[in-house]
């Protein structure tokens, strides 16, 4: 007997591909930039959770994941990962980055 199960999610590339492998009948569509942006940010949301319920290996696995959504969504704005990381790379010889851990409690004018 065969069980349908509801996704509704955006996939990688070649999660198709690995249902058919594996037996399965993956039932999918192509999304336009609209559905895919906001379908990426979805996911970014969804990959964030994981990061912060994940540790050690897993950890960077799901930062990993979020790599590559960042990647794509770049990619949406007609930039790169590489422009996003040299930005990254700029604002940091400007403002610095987290890596002193400074918490700023408040500040007196």
């Amino acid at each position: 007997m065969s069980t349908e199960k509801i996704f509704n999610k955006l996939v990688r590339d070649r999660i198709p591909e690995i249902i058919k492998n594996n037996g399965g009948t993956p039932y999918t569509r192509i999304l336009n930039d609209e559905e895919f942006k906001a379908e990426l940010e979805r996911k970014l949301n969804e990959e964030y959770m994981e990061v912060l319920s994940s540790s050690g290996k897993d950890r960077v696995e799901e930062l990993a994941d979020m790599l590559e959504i960042i990647k794509c969504l770049a990619q949406l704005e007609g930039s790169s990962l590489e422009e996003v990381l040299e930005v990254g790379e700029q604002k940091n010889l400007k403002r610095g980055s987290f890596k002193d851990k400074i918490y700023l409690e408040k500040t007196i004018d």
